[in-house]
């Protein structure tokens, strides 16, 4: 479904220096597999589901989505590969204030030429929110925005749904029931989940937990450096 191989992505310092952020030999996940990424703040989490969504570019390496090499394409290519292969959860929510609930997941459809009310309002019920489908994102709380995202994420049945820390910004309340939500619609539609948290409570729900320092080589030589002065 998805396999990294020699990823690598720095970015330019102004005295004309690289900061390297991402060295990653290999990595897989296989299709309807379920992985948490965990890692500190500031080590990449974020920039490794930019660049397997397509967002990002990488500085080199090849990331395959169901056979499909993604940084090879062009940034159109991949902005249609994401509308209908891939489900994001931004840990901003990036809603369309202009837009009710129902009206956000359905503009996450049609990005993939697809129109389907019924899955759109029945994915808001998951997430508990049927009487609220007609509410603009002001009009909801930042829990129900967010549980909003999780329905638009998985409105395409994607192959793949990238959640970067969906519980961040929910209350506790309903943090089990977003978790729940995205794992059992994966689950039951085979799409791979790959799941970025800092919530030790959250990854220890999940069978398979992959620590970004462990296969981010350039995480490991900070660590071994640290560990030798």
């Amino acid at each position: 479904m998805l396999e990294i191989k020699n990823l690598k992505k720095s970015y330019a310092e102004p005295d004309g220096g690289e900061l390297p952020i991402l060295d990653i030999p290999a990595w897989k996940v296989e299709s309807g597999e379920q992985v948490v990424v965990v890692g500190s703040s500031g080590c990449g989490k974020t920039t490794l589901l930019h660049i397997t969504a397509g967002i990002l570019r990488p500085t080199s390496g090849h990331v395959f989505i169901d056979g499909w090499d993604i940084p090879l394409l062009t940034e159109a290519e991949r902005d249609v590969f994401r509308a209908k292969r891939i489900g994001y959860v931004f840990q901003t929510f990036n809603l369309l204030q202009a837009f009710s609930a129902l009206q956000n997941v359905l503009i996450g459809m049609t990005f993939s030429g697809k129109h389907d009310k019924n899955r759109a309002r029945h994915l808001l019920e998951r997430v508990g929110l049927a009487h609220r489908l007609h509410h603009k994102p002001s009009q909801l709380s930042v829990g129900e925005q967010q549980r909003v995202s999780v329905a638009r994420a998985l409105a395409n049945s994607p192959k793949l749904v990238l959640a970067d820390e969906p519980t961040a910004n929910v209350d506790v309340g309903n943090q089990q029931q977003v978790i729940d939500m995205l794992r059992e619609t994966c689950k039951e539609e085979n799409v791979a989940l790959i799941l970025v948290t800092h919530a030790p409570d959250v990854a220890g729900q999940f069978d398979r937990v992959d620590h970004l320092p462990e296969i981010n080589l350039v995480l490991k030589q900070k660590t071994t450096h640290s560990h030798h002065k």
